[in-house]
């Protein structure tokens, strides 16, 4: 049901329910290595955390001081106050070749659900939900980059902040 968009959108609600046999191995497979997946995510994130520090114009996503986050994908907003928008640095790093991702659009904005109740927090203001959609984008991920990948994106967000003030 997801319609052909720079991120996920849906004008009708579909189901899959399948697994076949090897996806389910493959999944049972991926149990064993868990921990070591998801403290490569945490080292990600905090790669990326230390290396945008000083830089004003990105917000890491924060970490809630209860629980243990799983820290599967790294996301940051970008300042209010910066006229950058997340596609326009999505499309420099897409020409880098280096694939970032849209933040989820939330389900009251979905076609599907248009019509359907939506109890915002503050009427007054755009919801936490549209707010993070926004001004948010998901960082490259992926358990199998290096610290040269990382360097590579983090070198690279750090020029388009420097060079964007003049440029946007």
């Amino acid at each position: 049901s997801k319609e052909n968009a720079p991120y996920y959108q849906h004008k009708e609600i579909g189901y899959n329910y399948r697994m076949s046999n090897v996806v389910a191995g493959i999944g049972r497979g991926q149990l064993k290595v868990l921990d070591q997946r998801i403290a490569k995510k945490k080292y990600i994130f905090e790669y990326y955390k230390e290396a945008f520090r000083d830089l004003d114009e990105l917000e890491m996503m924060p970490i809630a001081p209860y629980g243990e986050p799983n820290y599967w994908l790294s996301c940051v907003t970008i300042n209010p106050e910066c006229e950058v928008r997340p596609k326009a640095l999505l499309d420099y790093l897409a020409a880098k070749h280096i694939e970032g991702r849209a933040i989820w659009k939330p389900m009251h904005l979905q076609p599907v659900f248009k019509g359907s109740p939506f109890f915002n927090h503050n009427p007054e203001e755009p919801s936490v939900s549209e707010d993070i959609f926004t001004r948010g984008l998901c960082l490259p991920s992926d358990t199998k980059m290096t610290d040269a990948d990382l360097d590579r994106i983090v070198t690279r967000i750090n020029w388009f902040f420097g060079a964007a003030s003049s440029r946007y």
